[in-house]
Formats: structure tokens, C-alpha cells, sequence
């Protein structure tokens, strides 16, 4: 992950605050006024290479499926996040930069027991503020997160034991601390708003993988992700539209909370919904059915059951926003790449970058063509059809690669990736349980 100085970084978070980090507004319709929260997506600058993404990519999957088998470890890989969210925590606030994850629960922050804040090193001091909290070992919400062992939670006398938390991740990074309660603000031009957020506070952290964030802002489906907690307020419903991050200047992505997220009269006749499919060994992730896959308008021949949960809770979709590329069950990944191949024989190159199994030359392409176009038809007779530019990935120059990478593991499962989310309009609704999908949402402010 690439670092920013802790100078720069300060910089830049008050930037964002000063032009409206947050943005708070409502939306009247003929019964009732409805407030959403608006918030920017930061991508990271420069943002990684296409090799970097791969690495980063394998190994977060790698412990998404593990977290299948072991849910004492979080969702979130600390190598991989690729969009941050800023955060204003404490009385008075203290900015924070946390990646933005839709495979975690938990919002947890780097945290100091000092005193002294040190704006050279913007993490959090909760001793500096008047309103951090830590829950009781006993309190029911200690329950939802994964405690270290002997927590010294066992001694009914010990009333005030904090609540302590303990997370890891695939590449040996950590997090442990006290899970506590703390307010945080939320300003616009119109409406100052303080909300009281349970998180974990990370006096523990080693690894290198966060280097360019204070922590992980959970957007999973379970109850204490930012998305849960700040829906009782807003509405159980999110969005975001993730944009084209290589444009120079990037446009600015945005994250939305709440019921009436995006003018809704606008964009709801132009979306496409799927519904939400729940895996009880991975409640937390946001699961969609695909019932096939086309290149070019030819459905390809793949079985039902690649893309079915099993009764060992194995296989399926996720949409993921932490994750770069896509990556398919091995035998719908063979198809795609076959059919793909198939129709770029002209283009390919030779030696295709390393990690890579299928890369063209765009020069080649004839004027006014364009790459095979992919289809995913979803259960509930909608159709997800993202361009070229969302799954070939350009490597160096005029060379592009299919961004479309096998799922090896027997007990692994599908990820959509961020990058074949660019330019789409997503909408959780978590209520309603479906997803929400539409090329046009973007365009709507």
C-alpha cells in the first residue's frame, strides 16, 4: 500500500473537511422529509499497479475464504483497500482516514494512550476526548466482536472489565484494543449532526498494512458496521458509485446513507434490482446469484452450481469493495477466458504480463470495434453488463488484460470487484433485501 506523509496526509483530511467532507441534505416528497448522509471515497494516489492490485487481490481472498472457516478473523484485508472514507470521531473531533470495506463488520481505529497529540501521527487519543467510552466486557454488544483469548471477562465481580477485541488478518496484520462507544460528527453547510458510533479502538496494531489509513470502516452486513448503526438514523439503505480512479484529476466517488439516498424519483426507474442472498456461515457479506454468463450475446456453458452457496456454506458471489479484479470459480473463469480468447485471437500478445493469462494489443483493434463485451444475467431477470474497460486492465502501454482471475479453492467463492463496479450506481437496500444496480445513478448529484 502505497504511504502518504503523515504531513500530507493531515493536509489533505482538512482539505476535505474545509469542502464539505460530509454532506448532509434532504429530500421532499409530498408526505414525509428525508435526510441522507454523502460522503467522498478517496482512492489511493498513485493507485497500485495492475500486479500490485493481483498480489493484494489473492491475498485478501485468500483470507475472505478463510474467514468461511474462521470468523474470528475479520472480513477486512488491510493490504487491500483501495477507497478510504474520512471520519470525524471524539469531542472534539479528531479526522481519521479508515479504509472502506464492504466484506467487514467492525469500525476500528488506530488509538494512542498519550496525551500529547501529535499532528504529525493523525490517529486517535481518546484520553483527549471528552466522550470515548469503552463498553463493559458484560455489556451485549462485547458479543459481537471476536474477543482475545482470556479476556478476563470471566468474574461476574468485575463490572468495569473493558470489552476487548482482537483481529487478525492474512498477512500477519493485527488490531487489539477496547470496543467503546464515541460520538461522531457529521457537518454541512445546513446541519451539524453527532451520532454515537460503537467501534474498536486499536492500541495494538503491527503490520505494515495500514500505513495509509488510521483503520477499517466496516460497511458489512452485520449490526455494528457503520452502514447498521448509521442506517437507524438514516434509513437501512447505502450506496455508492465508484468512478473511473486512472483519470487525471480522478473524479470524486461517493458513499450515500440513507433512505431517500440519490433523488431517489430519478434514478429508481432507471435501476435494476437483484435480491440479497444471505449465507449463514458469512452473514456479514453481500451475496448476489448469477444465474449465467455471456460473451458477445453466447450464453457460455456453466453449470448451476458454480455459482450456488452449497450446504457447507461454500461457493457463491460476493460483491466486494475492497477487492480490485474479479475472480470466477475455476470452471466459469475457463469459460470466460475460452470464449474471450476466442474472439481476440488477432489481438493477443505473445508473452502476456505475469499474472496474467489473456492480454491483447488495443492498437490492433479495427477502428470503431470494441473488446467482447461480458454479460452477467442475475437472478430476478436483471442484467449486468459492464463495459470493456471495467475487465481489461491496462498494464503498459496498448496492452490490456482480461482482469479476471480464477477462484482455485475448493471452498472459496466469486468476488466481484471494484473495478467492474466503476461507473455503476449501487444501491444496498438492506431492508428490501436486493442490490440495486444502474449505469446513469452516477450522473445524478
Amino acid at each position: 500500500m502505497v504511504s502518504l506523509s503523515p504531513l500530507s496526509l493531515l493536509l489533505l483530511l482538512r482539505l476535505l473537511f474545509l469542502f464539505t467532507l460530509t454532506h448532509l441534505s434532504t429530500s421532499q416528497n409530498t408526505t414525509t422529509k428525508h435526510y441522507y448522509l454523502k460522503l467522498p471515497l478517496l482512492h489511493k494516489t498513485p493507485p497500485p499497479s495492475p500486479s500490485q492490485s493481483l498480489l493484494r487481490d489473492s491475498l485478501r481472498l485468500s483470507h475472505l475464504h478463510h474467514h468461511l472457516t474462521s470468523p474470528i478473523i475479520s472480513g477486512a484485508s488491510s493490504g487491500s483497500g483501495q477507497y478510504f472514507i474520512s471520519l470525524l470521531l471524539g469531542t472534539p473531533p479528531q479526522p481519521l482516514l479508515l479504509i472502506a470495506d464492504t466484506a467487514s463488520d467492525l469500525i476500528w481505529t488506530h488509538c494512542s494512550a498519550s496525551t500529547h497529540h501529535n499532528p504529525h501521527n493523525p490517529i486517535f487519543f481518546p484520553r483527549l476526548s471528552a466522550s470515548f467510552k469503552p463498553h463493559h466486557c458484560f455489556h451485549p454488544s462485547c458479543k459481537l466482536v471476536p474477543n482475545p483469548p482470556n479476556s478476563h471477562c470471566n468474574n461476574r465481580s468485575t463490572l468495569h472489565t473493558p470489552c476487548l477485541f482482537n483481529y487478525s488478518y492474512a498477512d500477519s496484520s493485527s488490531s487489539s484494543g477496547f470496543f467503546s462507544t464515541e460520538t461522531a460528527s457529521f457537518h454541512s453547510k445546513h446541519k451539524h449532526t453527532n451520532l454515537t458510533l460503537s467501534f474498536g479502538c486499536g492500541f495494538r496494531v503491527s503490520g505494515a498494512g495500514f500505513n495509509s489509513a488510521q483503520g477499517v470502516m466496516g460497511l458489512g452486513r452485520g449490526p455494528i458496521s457503520f452502514t447498521s448503526q448509521l442506517g437507524r438514523h438514516f434509513g437501512n439503505k447505502f450506496s455508492y458509485c465508484l468512478k473511473d480512479y486512472t483519470l487525471s484529476p480522478p473524479p470524486t466517488s461517493y458513499l450515500t446513507i440513507g433512505a431517500e439516498a440519490q433523488n431517489d424519483n430519478v434514478v429508481s426507474n432507471k435501476m435494476k434490482f437483484t435480491p440479497l442472498v444471505v449465507n449463514p456461515l458469512s452473514p456479514s457479506f453481500y451475496y448476489i446469484g448469477i444465474k449465467s454468463v455471456s460473451v458477445n450475446g453466447a450464453k457460455l456453458r456453466i453449470h448451476p452450481s458454480v455459482w450456488s452457496i452449497n450446504d457447507n456454506g461454500n461457493g457463491g458471489t460476493v460483491i466486494d469493495s475492497g477487492t480490485t479484479l474479479t475472480f470466477l470459480a475455476e470452471q466459469a473463469h475457463r469459460e470466460v477466458v475460452t470464449a474471450i480468447r476466442r474472439r481476440v485471437r488477432e489481438l493477443t500478445v505473445p508473452s502476456p504480463t505475469p499474472g496474467f493469462e489473456l492480454c491483447v494489443n488495443e492498437s490492433k483493434l479495427v477502428k470503431g470495434a470494441s473488446l467482447p463485451r461480458l454479460k452477467f444475467e442475475l437472478v430476478g431477470n436483471s442484467v449486468f453488463s459492464p463495459p470493456p474497460r471495467n475487465y481489461f486492465i491496462e498494464t503498459e502501454e496498448r496492452v490490456m488484460c482480461l482482469a479476471i482471475q480464477p477462484v482455485n479453492s475448493e471452498t472459496g467463492f466469486s468476488v466481484i470487484g471494484n473495478l467492474m463496479q466503476q461507473g455503476f450506481l449501487l444501491e444496498f437496500d438492506r431492508d428490501r433485501s436486493r442490490l440495486g444496480f444502474s449505469r446513469r445513478g452516477c450522473d445524478v448529484p
